[in-house]
């Protein structure tokens, strides 16, 4: 088994805590990871993406030329690695904020979820990340929904652990976002 993310969005989407949690995860379960991040100088709002690749053997290089699967948090990540998903591949989009019209993909997966809203309606525009993760995680099962809620305590530093319960709320939301989409 050999999963690869890319997880793109710009700074203060939670990005890299998203791929931080997902490895976290995947090696609570046994798995052995690479976790690639990537950010621009800004402290928000410019870009940020990272790589995760979890696998039961050996991981490689941690650059993935052409992910099997896209999570985009925004319409300029979209845009810059929309065409990199190989084909077969997915792309799990946050309807909210990204169109996917102009991308001129019929050889993936589209998945939408509108990760804004369901944030909104959490309570906590910031767990857009924690959405993505749950939707990620329900279409590929990579790893357990469990093991990511046991991850957060690793993945958050201790001062923020009273947001567990919230953030476990929004890794639901998402996964209930594409079992709703599947049936």
């Amino acid at each position: 088994m050999r999963n690869d993310v890319v997880i793109a969005g710009f700074g203060g989407q939670g990005v890299l805590l998203a791929g931080n949690l997902l490895s976290y995860a995947a090696i609570e379960e046994g798995k052995n990871v690479s976790y690639f991040p990537a950010y621009g100088v800004e402290k928000r709002g410019g870009s940020a993406t990272c790589t995760v690749v979890i696998a039961d053997g050996a991981v490689g290089s941690p650059v993935v030329g052409h992910p099997s699967v896209l999570v985009t948090l925004n319409q300029a990540s979209l845009e810059r690695f929309g065409a990199r998903v190989q084909k077969g591949g997915i792309c799990i989009y946050n309807s909210s904020l990204v169109d996917v019209s102009a991308l001129g993909r019929d050889d993936i997966t589209l998945v939408p979820v509108a990760m804004n809203e369901i944030a909104l309606e959490l309570g906590d525009s910031r767990m857009v990340n924690m959405v993505a993760v749950g939707a990620y995680v329900a279409l590929t099962g990579v790893v357990e929904i469990a093991t990511l809620a046991s991850a957060l305590k690793e993945a958050l530093p201790e001062r923020n652990h009273r947001f567990i319960p919230a953030n476990v709320k929004a890794i639901e939301a998402g996964v209930e976002q594409v079992a709703a989409k599947k049936s």
